[in-house]
């Protein structure tokens, strides 16, 4: 008896030995969730001032950390897209604007030749498992389309923006499965995208394959007129609940209070898609990212604009201010990232191709230049950032961060102005007399830049 007992004792402790090498080994889940055209200060986790109630994303940044020194790699839709996916810039990518109409946003895109993140993660030493659910937006024609692009499924729309009832883009009916059209008209898109990634999270899972999900919701782009009906207003669409949850009405008239309930209802998605987490029991063994994928709007030739907040930030979406910009971020990775600190090292969307390589042990492509660099030891370590600076150009608007200084320009023909950050986040005193040394650095960084594309 006493040698089956040391028998015995002995397979369990082997077994709950290689049960505890498993759980080393198996891969971290990957969740990316972007916003669109979110606020830099529309949170209350980055500005106690702000109206909108978002209870799930405070959680989530008092769970993990925030983000404040978080930049998207340019200043609009289509373009952050394709950099966040690529992990390059928009200059090495080649999809340098926004795609325009329904001839841009079904064509080609982004070129089919570069790589994604679910493409990479493919490949790595356990196979992940890849869905994309919400706003594509980075080009639909045959080749271009998620699920020809490494993604495993697929549900959303090709455009940048649609309304989020008819789930229209123009003439164009736009939402698919997979390739196909998806007819769910009168659902909230926003609810669509999460319980299409609650579903995904859910049954993989289950099935304990690692996967990675990319989350980019389309709200709170503003509603836009050429997705409407004739005759049908053209207002901030939430549905009466979100309206009733924060005491208005859904006949509310005020653009400000409507866009409120878009991002409460927004929230409330998100938390729902967080509980799934929870639920399947594979919460502490997800990488959470959350971002918006540029600034809001603070000007522009869509109505109803001016109700995102970037404050303290200068202007907004589609400049290079940093209102367009630095973009509110967090990150949780329960037992890696300590639970409510706030990190504001510089670093930005490109970093993540090289956090999901480093998270699944995959390895990224070689002869390619990638603008990302490893993000890990900043976020689970406090680590200093690994990069040097920061090259944004968009239309005429082109901007570089170098350290804590920044330079600006708004045309090719207009003179640099040079701001401190460190001092002076809404960028208001141009100090480009006062420091013409460290203009003329930050100028020579900008055209070193421009010498490796």
């Amino acid at each position: 008896m006493t040698t089956l007992f040391k028998q015995t004792q002995f397979a369990l402790q082997l077994a709950g030995l290689l049960l505890s090498l498993s759980a080393v080994a198996s891969p971290p889940n990957i969740l990316i969730i972007t916003a669109d055209n979110l606020g830099y200060g529309d949170l209350p986790s980055f500005n106690s001032k702000t109206t909108i109630k978002t209870p799930h994303l405070d959680q989530l940044a008092a769970q993990g950390a925030r983000l404040t020194s978080f930049y998207t790699a340019s200043p609009t839709c289509t373009v952050s897209r394709a950099c966040l996916l690529t992990g390059r810039i928009a200059q090495r990518h080649g999809l340098v604007n926004q795609l325009p109409g329904l001839a841009g946003n079904y064509g080609v895109g982004l070129n089919q030749k570069e790589i994604l993140i679910p493409q990479v993660l493919k490949k790595a030493p356990v196979s992940y498992v890849t869905g994309c659910f919400g706003k594509w937006n980075i080009g639909f024609a045959e080749g271009s389309r998620p699920t020809e692009r490494g993604f495993d499924e697929f549900i959303g729309h090709a455009s940048g923006n649609l309304d989020y009832y008819r789930h229209n883009y123009r003439t164009q009916h736009d939402l698919y499965q997979g390739t196909k059209e998806l007819h769910r008209d009168g659902e909230y898109s926003t609810d669509i995208f999460a319980e299409a990634a609650i579903d995904f999270i859910q049954r993989q899972s289950k099935a304990k394959r690692p996967w990675f999900c990319y989350l980019p919701f389309n709200a709170p782009h503003c509603p836009v007129a050429g997705n409407k009906r004739p005759g049908e207003a053209n207002i901030w669409q939430a549905p009466d609940w979100a309206f009733k949850e924060i005491s208005l009405s859904p006949k509310e008239i005020n653009p400000k209070k409507r866009y409120n309930a878009v991002v409460y209802a927004l929230d409330k998605a998100i938390g729902r898609v967080l509980t799934a987490l929870d639920k399947a029991g594979t919460a502490n063994n997800t990488f959470v990212f959350f971002m918006s994928d540029n600034g809001g709007f603070r000007r522009g030739r869509f109505p109803y604009t001016e109700v995102a907040i970037n404050d303290p930030l200068r202007h907004g979406g589609v400049t290079c201010w940093e209102g367009g910009l630095r973009v509110c971020g967090m990150a949780r990775w329960p037992g890696k990232i300590k639970a409510g600190t706030v990190i504001d090292e510089p670093f930005w969307s490109p970093d993540l191709m090289v956090a999901c390589a480093r998270l699944s042990k995959a390895k990224l492509p070689e002869k390619i230049v990638f603008d990302g660099k490893n993000p890990i030891p900043l976020l689970t370590q406090r680590a200093k950032s690994s990069h040097k600076s920061f090259y944004f150009n968009f239309r005429k608007h082109a901007a570089l961060r170098q350290g804590d200084w920044k330079i600006v320009r708004e045309r090719p023909d207009h003179p640099w102005q040079l701001f401190n950050l460190k001092e002076d986040l809404s960028e208001s005193i141009n100090m480009a007399k006062e420091r013409p040394k460290e203009l003329d650095k930050l100028k020579a960084s900008f055209t070193a830049w421009e010498k490796t594309f």
